[in-house]
């Protein structure tokens, strides 16, 4: 743990030391929030969001990138250093097949949201340059997820789920469909919760403060090592994302980060308390998800505004209000998450 804490440190500082120049550099490649419409997934216009986000207009998007950046630089540096002087690394799974499953998630869905971004940001969308519709970035998105879940249930063996108060359940081939719907639905989760200033960096940092006491619980200094230097990358971040935002994560960030919480918590073998420590993403993605379907089965509405964030905006919550909220929330919901885990 005393490793862990210090490459903690040692991210943050990097991370801390990188990021003013890399805002200046999207300043210089214009890659900021537009001043345009935006649309939902069906292409109908969303004045309320707008009205709502105006002033955030010309914020660099993009930190998700660094971040990525930082932390695979990092630990590919570190475990070689770590090899070398002979420190004892213990994991659960064989370390380069669990490697190749972290880094394929945590580097595939960035580069996605990082096209996403581009297409966005560039205008590219109106060019047709490799224009792709909501549900076919959402059919790539299950193309990865089938990919990352069939290399962890043949090369690491894992098809079991922990469920508190039933204990393990062995799921045989029906895990690899049920971690494809986990994977893709917390990109989406955290990408969906990623529209207020430090709210899904925040509670993305409490649910990884969770998920880092599990792996020490499981000795993986693997994964120990690698959510350490995430989480130190993710405070220097949160310090310039905190309102008003010098900085913002963008769907390189947001798709890469939820995927990979969510094959961590496979990792861990602890879905059932992921989804509960990241409560306040399943929230979000959950109010989207019914306002979605109402939509397009019923015609009609729901809510005033979807996702749960922009409905207490509209409700008159101010933005800090409702991160600050969110932030307590998560913190008590991981509490009862690794609670559950230990009874």
């Amino acid at each position: 743990m005393g490793l862990a804490l210090g490459l903690l440190l040692f991210s943050f500082l990097v991370t801390s030391v990188c990021i003013v120049p890399f805002i200046n550099l999207l300043y210089t490649l214009k890659f900021q929030r537009k001043n345009k419409q935006t649309q939902d997934m069906f292409g109908k216009l969303t004045p309320i969001f707008d009205s709502f986000h105006k002033h955030k207009v010309g914020t660099p998007i993009g930190a998700g990138l660094l971040i990525m950046l930082v932390v695979s630089i990092l630990f590919a540096s570190i475990s070689q250093m770590l090899r070398v002087l002979g420190v004892t690394m213990t994991n659960v799974y064989p370390l380069s097949q669990e490697l190749n499953v972290i880094f394929f998630t945590f580097l595939s869905f960035g580069i996605l949201g990082l096209y996403d971004d581009i297409k966005k940001f560039f205008g590219f969308e109106k060019s047709g340059f490799f224009g792709l519709h909501m549900w076919q970035k959402l059919a790539l998105q299950c193309v990865l997820a089938l990919i990352v879940s069939w290399m962890m249930y043949s090369s690491l063996g894992i098809s079991i789920v922990n469920v508190p108060f039933l204990g393990v359940v062995h799921m045989g081939l029906w895990f690899i469909p049920f971690s494809m719907f986990t994977i893709v639905a917390f990109a989406n989760a955290v990408n969906v919760t990623d529209g207020l200033d430090g709210l899904a960096a925040s509670v993305l940092l409490i649910c990884l403060f969770g998920l880092w006491v599990l792996s020490a619980t499981i000795l993986d200094t693997t994964l120990s090592i690698f959510l350490a230097l995430w989480i130190g990358s993710l405070i220097a971040f949160l310090y310039f994302n905190i309102f008003p935002a010098r900085i913002m994560m963008g769907d390189v960030g947001a798709l890469s980060f939820g995927a990979t919480l969510a094959v961590v918590g496979l990792l861990l073998g602890k879905v059932m308390a992921l989804v509960i420590i990241g409560g306040v993403f399943v929230a979000e993605i959950g109010s989207s998800l019914v306002q979605l379907l109402s939509k397009k089965v019923r015609g009609k509405k729901v809510f005033p505004v979807a996702p749960f964030h922009l409905w207490l905006q509209y409700r008159g919550w101010p933005e800090p209000k409702i991160v600050q909220r969110a932030l307590l929330t998560g913190i008590v919901l991981t509490l009862f998450g690794l609670w559950l885990t230990v009874i």
